[in-house]
């Protein structure tokens, strides 16, 4: 479906009960990363979906079926409140909101009464993402000249040993840098941003081997920012949504069943 939002219209993949159904349980919104969207998700939305009603954003600015302009100035408080238009499109009832890489940044910027927990995967908005130089060999290339080999040797760095990209996955990614100017790495969150996000319960999860926010270059905001610890997937990369589906609904279930705090 598509939705009226204050940053133009959003599409949305719902899947895992009927309309009339939804509206009476607690539900799940996914929003994807950079150069990610609904369709780039289709693991995690299906491991979701078979536990909870689920909807999945392509968000305005990104590659997908949304409006192709990104938010002009104050970035993060109209993609928060962009979140909010979402939430309230799509149920009444309590919501857990998945975000990824640039979708925590999102998740953290918005404030929705409904949002009843974020489950942020290798969240942007606590920290810089750190850029090694086998990723800037790989980016450079796939910026200027894309191709799918460009594009599976810069998702390889996404992803942790013994997972690869999909041939889907590299289609998509040619695609994107032929048709797109990519975002790139989003910034860290204000301050008082961050502050008000500890409103809602938060779980904050990376990849052990993720190569742009390692759990090591989270522990200190995600404790500073949020009271929260990082809660590591072993072997898993940036790419953990794609790698562990599974992993994602047990922590969703968390907030769930209201045990967020038990830890790992």
């Amino acid at each position: 479906m598509t939705l009226s939002t204050r940053v133009g219209p959003t599409h949305v993949v719902a899947a895992g009960e009927d309309a009339d159904q939804r509206r009476r349980t607690p539900c799940v919104v996914v929003v994807p990363g950079t150069n990610f969207n609904a369709a780039t998700s289709l693991p995690l939305i299906t491991a979701l979906a078979a536990r909870w009603p689920t909807y999945a954003v392509d968000v305005p600015g990104q590659p997908g079926l949304s409006a192709p302009e990104r938010p002009g100035p104050n970035r993060p408080t109209l993609y928060g409140r962009w979140l909010e238009d979402v939430l309230d499109a799509v149920g009444t009832g309590p919501t857990v909101v998945v975000g990824h890489s640039l979708g925590g940044a999102i998740a953290l910027a918005c404030e929705a009464p409904r949002l009843s927990g974020r489950l942020l995967v290798s969240p942007a908005g606590l920290a810089r993402l750190k850029v090694t130089g086998r990723v800037l060999a790989a980016t450079v290339p796939w910026l200027i000249c894309p191709t799918n080999t460009r594009s599976a040797t810069l998702l390889r760095q996404m992803h942790g040993p013994g997972h690869g990209p999909s041939a889907g996955h590299v289609e998509w990614m040619t695609l994107v840098a032929r048709s797109c100017h990519s975002s790139l790495a989003p910034f860290p969150l204000p301050k008082g941003t961050l502050a008000r996000s500890r409103r809602v319960a938060n779980l904050v999860v990376a990849g052990e081997q993720d190569v742009f926010l390692p759990p090591s270059r989270l522990t200190s905001p995600a404790s500073r920012h949020l009271g929260v610890a990082v809660i590591t997937v072993p072997g898993a990369g940036h790419l953990v949504v794609e790698e562990e589906p599974a992993a994602m609904v047990a922590l969703t279930a968390a907030f769930m069943n209201g045990d967020e705090g038990s830890g790992r």
